[in-house]
């Protein structure tokens, strides 16, 4: 079957749009179009439903694209790797943070990694969590970053959780003016009544409850009761002690003069990992594991 034809019904099948699928090919939005409708008198059948404002799958479309996507990404997979192994470790690898990634562990993967392949350039690619959008997974799956480093709690089943870079220990940010803002510690179960903020319809399930949990190791509930949009949002209620919010060291945008930052015990340590897309493996994502276990092998000695 014609390779461009392929192209053409998964690029349009992401983008729903006859003009953004034609403009990530590059392709003339006529010849997109003419692609498709070859496709569909191959196949006998409509993929798509078009009306004036929308393109929608039908469902013999969204079977077809379950079933193409796997072998399609394996493919490009298999030629990144033939080409890598023509030319050595060269080319770039696409590596993905959140503003709530840790600096440090990131720089000390990336610097390690151009020591040991100076051919291949890496390009940090920040993940959005902005309003209406903290579906940090999307730029994987879309194909837009390689690799995520972020904390380790997936739950999407295309995605493989590679390994630790780092173990982030935990901390409760709470108002300056907070009745725990004073103390030298938090026990987890002090959190029972405490109010924290509700999940953002788009982020992942296990990340919410990886970091912020719903109750205390003792089993009393946490009330998630606060909708926010940006973690800008999130921080202000904090600050004006409407909520208060779990996370660990290391993130930057939680150091305000009117935010105090208090050791939360009770609660393991978060692990920052890499995290890609599973069919979407190849040789420079492989190199940049065996750097990340060499750095944590070194770390815990």
């Amino acid at each position: 079957m014609d390779l461009g034809r392929i192209e053409a019904f998964l690029a349009l099948s992401e983008e729903l749009h006859f003009g953004k699928a034609a403009q990530r090919l590059f392709v003339s939005q006529p010849m997109m179009s003419r692609r498709i409708a070859s496709l569909e008198r191959d196949i006998g059948g409509a993929l798509f439903e078009r009306t004036s404002r929308q393109v929608r799958l039908t469902p013999l479309g969204s079977q077809l694209r379950r079933q193409l996507q796997p072998g399609y990404a394996q493919m490009q997979a298999a030629i990144d790797d033939a080409r890598g192994a023509a030319r050595g470790m060269t080319g770039q690898l696409r590596v993905g943070f959140t503003a709530t990634t840790p600096s440090e562990p990131l720089n000390r993967l990336v610097k390690a990694f151009e020591k040991c392949h100076p051919d291949c350039r890496i390009t940090l690619c920040e993940h959005p969590m902005t309003e209406g959008d903290w579906d940090v997974w999307g730029p994987l799956r879309r194909g837009e970053s390689d690799v995520l480093v972020y904390w380790r709690a997936v739950d999407d089943p295309v995605l493989t959780a590679g390994p630790v870079i780092a173990y982030l220990d935990r901390i409760l940010l709470v108002a300056r003016g907070h009745r725990l803002a004073g103390r030298a510690q938090v026990c987890a179960d002090e959190l029972a009544g405490e109010c924290v903020a509700q999940r953002p319809p788009t982020f992942p399930e296990a990340l919410m409850d990886a970091m912020v949990p719903s109750f205390t190791p003792a089993g009393q509930p946490i009330p998630r009761t606060e909708s926010v949009h940006s973690f800008h949002e999130m921080m202000s209620l904090v600050a004006r002690g409407r909520m208060v919010h779990p996370t660990v060291t290391g993130v930057a945008l939680a150091r305000r003069d009117d935010i105090v930052a208090v050791p939360l015990a009770g609660l393991p340590p978060v692990p920052l990992g890499l995290i890609w897309r599973t069919a979407h493996e190849n040789a420079r994502i492989r190199a940049l594991t065996d750097v990340a276990n060499r750095l944590q092998s070194a770390h815990q000695k």
